[in-house]
């Protein structure tokens, strides 16, 4: 997902908001700011879930980056331990 959304900035020089979502990585986003060079067939041929079956959260900008893209973990719950904990691209190096 992450790398997805590095080449949709590299084409649209912008990442897509938190209203457009992570669909905008599958089909062209009709919210402003609409992407201007949207690669053909998408970034992504669907967005994919995290390792319980829910959707991937995102923020842009993020509270931790650029973007955040997070899983609230096993329970769907905010904070959380062990397999409850959230995971998120917060505690990767970014090099971007």
């Amino acid at each position: 997902i992450e790398t997805a959304l590095k080449i949709y900035r590299l084409d649209n020089y912008v990442y897509p908001t938190t209203e457009q979502g992570l669909v905008a990585l599958v089909e062209a986003s009709t919210l402003e700011p609409e992407p201007r060079n949207f690669k053909k067939g998408g970034y992504l041929p669907e967005v994919p879930m995290d390792p319980w079956g829910r959707e991937y959260l995102y923020l842009s900008p993020g509270e931790y980056g650029e973007v955040d893209i997070y899983s609230l973990g096993a329970d769907g719950l905010p904070g959380g331990e062990d397999q409850s904990a959230d995971i998120g691209n917060w505690g990767e190096d970014d090099n971007s």
